[in-house]
């Protein structure tokens, strides 16, 4: 008996974060969409971080909606990952731009 398993189609995400609010979904898409998410992404040095099943949970998303905060730990590998990828660190609350302290 063979099994044939029909391949799960490629997932992609987009965030944004800007140190202040909460990440937000800006793109989202499977097979060929998300083939051109991740092509458009590379094209602009953004880092690629491969988690299947976190990007199931943000495809759930709307366009434009905040990430829930049942996913702000999973998001924050993500975000520190991608700080650690270009070398740099989001603004403290102290320096100028930065948010205001609490």
């Amino acid at each position: 008996m063979s099994t044939h398993s029909t391949p799960t189609p490629s997932i992609a995400v987009a965030l944004h974060y800007d140190g202040e609010t909460a990440p937000r979904v800006t793109a989202s898409g499977r097979g060929e969409v998300a083939d051109a998410i991740c092509r458009i992404a590379a094209a602009h040095g953004v880092p690629r971080w491969e988690e299947p099943q976190l990007a199931v949970a943000l495809s759930q998303i709307e366009l434009g909606e905040e990430v829930p905060a049942a996913l702000y730990r999973a998001v924050a590998e993500v975000i520190a990952f991608a700080y650690l990828i270009a070398g740099t660190a989001p603004k403290s609350r102290s320096e100028p731009g930065g948010a205001d302290p609490a």
